[in-house]
């Protein structure tokens, strides 16, 4: 089956438990999340594998007629701050051995953390790309993303030190979460995902509305933090 990016297919996947596959993490509020990362300006990637994340995430959910896409949403901002802090660190996971290949149903079983994970995942890709004469994938066309993120999404790819499944399975999850977490985390940026599903925000107080059966709900959306909820102020 080829690879579909879209709307449905990562809907669809917020759905699914992902226990099983890929912890979720806790997120971290991100002191930049108003303003599109610039190099220099990463709290964890280098700027190479900001350029790929960015790239494989505008992949998984594209801007579309429906409107703007995961790289739009700032997704890799979100991905790189939460990689910077606990749950790139996988403080309060279970790190130690025995390191043995595990199944789904007994969740994540890496030596890696998730940190550990992107940097060496993004390296081998790369790799992997100039030794089968291809350009680094943030170069490459969309048709070509799309082909290669279906091939490590099927494990077709054997990349030297990180599986390619279980680095998909955490990208895409991660994604899901930046699209559809509250902006104060760094992505979500205008309540782009919200708005895609039509989710109006965590607003305190809907009893004026509650009874209002059929009406179009006309309020505006908002966060954590009000309706600008894309910025946090660092203390």
């Amino acid at each position: 089956m080829p690879f579909l990016p879209g709307r449905r297919r990562v809907l669809k996947a917020a759905l699914l438990p992902s226990a099983a596959t890929v912890v979720p993490l806790r997120f971290v509020p991100s002191a930049h999340a108003d303003s599109i990362a610039k190099p220099g300006q990463f709290a964890y990637f280098t700027p190479v594998e900001f350029t790929f994340v960015e790239a494989s995430v505008s992949r998984l959910i594209p801007a579309d007629d429906l409107g703007p896409g995961a790289k739009e949403a700032g997704v890799a901002n979100f991905i790189d701050h939460q990689l910077s802090g606990p749950y790139g660190r996988a403080e309060t996971w279970y790190m130690q051995g025995p390191w043995k290949e595990g199944t789904k149903e007994q969740g994540y079983q890496l030596k890696l953390t998730p940190a550990q994970l992107y940097r060496t995942a993004i390296a081998d890709i790369d790799d992997w790309c100039g030794k089968n004469g291809q350009r680094p994938f943030a170069e490459q066309d969309s048709n070509a993303q799309d082909r290669f993120l279906h091939a490590l999404e099927q494990g077709d790819v054997k990349l030297a030190r990180a599986p390619a499944r279980d680095f998909f399975d955490m990208l895409l999850q991660n994604t899901v979460e930046g699209f559809l977490a509250d902006p104060m985390y760094g992505g979500n940026r205008n309540f782009i995902g919200w708005k895609l599903i039509g989710f109006p925000g965590p607003r305190y107080n809907y009893l004026a509305e509650i009874e209002q059966y059929g009406r179009r709900y006309d309020m505006p959306t908002v966060g954590l933090l009000g309706r600008d909820g894309t910025r946090v102020k660092e203390t």
